[in-house]
């Protein structure tokens, strides 16, 4: 393996573990916007609620006092008619008197229609309250612990930069410039090694000649299919010959 490689295999695992922390921060942040996103919602509804309410206390307001006027104008006429001496006069009298009963009639129920919806709505404002109330008592403890994780996931992420920059610093610059590239470009593990001849990181078979490079580890090498760079596994191949010498003298042993 190149020298240089080796360190950026340091720089790697650490920005790996930040970009975890990063996406765990992200998550919890969601959590975060999600209990705030209930709460605006339970706050809109009670404002609508309220709003819908007011409405209808405005409109039996004014149903009441078109009620009251109504019963003036019956008292009006009743008085009228007590003074008239004409027949006709008095049945016109008695026509105007009985529309205005009807009216007031229909005022009436018009007037009751809207107090019961009102006391409905008012009925719903009182349980949107209620939710809203055992909302926030219930996410506060949730808000708290998800906000202590956020805290210790940036103290751990300064943590790691500040190692990551340490190590950066010794680093063959011209190498970490493309080992950045492709980290910026992927966001996961762009220096891995060769696996039966398969990259690692985008799971494409190689050609022996290109396996054959990188063993040799004079130069960067890139995946021709996924553009990651490429590093020979000394240790397990040593530990994987090992092994099979082992299995080979059991057979033998067995065969005798």
């Amino acid at each position: 393996m190149l020298q240089s490689l080796k360190l950026v295999l340091d720089i790697q695992e650490l920005d790996m573990k930040m970009i975890r922390l990063m996406r765990l921060k992200k998550e919890r942040l969601k959590e975060l916007e999600h209990i705030d996103s209930l709460r605006r919602e339970l706050k809109l509804q009670q404002k609508e609620k309220e709003q819908e309410i007011a409405d209808l206390s405005q409109n039996i307001a004014a149903q009441e006092e078109k009620i009251i006027a109504i019963k003036d104008r019956i008292k009006k006429l009743e008085g009228k008619q007590s003074t008239v001496k004409k027949v006709d006069e008095f049945n016109a009298l008695t026509q105007e008197m009985t529309s205005s009963e009807r009216e007031r009639s229909a005022t009436e129920q018009i007037t009751s229609d809207l107090i019961d919806k009102r006391n409905l709505e008012e009925e719903i404002l009182d349980k949107i309250k209620q939710s809203l109330a055992q909302s926030e008592e219930s996410s506060q403890n949730l808000e708290n612990e998800i906000r202590e994780s956020i805290r210790l996931i940036n103290q751990e992420g300064a943590e790691l930069k500040a190692s990551r920059d340490d190590v950066a610093k010794t680093a063959d610059q011209e190498v970490m410039r493309i080992y950045q590239r492709l980290l910026n470009n992927k966001k996961d593990r762009v220096v891995v090694p060769i696996e039966n001849r398969t990259c690692s990181g985008c799971h494409i078979a190689l050609t022996a000649q290109h396996e054959n490079v990188v063993r040799k580890g004079e130069r960067l090498t890139f995946c021709e299919h996924c553009s990651r760079i490429h590093y020979w596994q000394e240790n397990e191949i040593v530990e994987g010959a090992a092994v099979t010498t082992k299995r080979r003298r059991r057979r033998g042993a067995s065969l005798t």
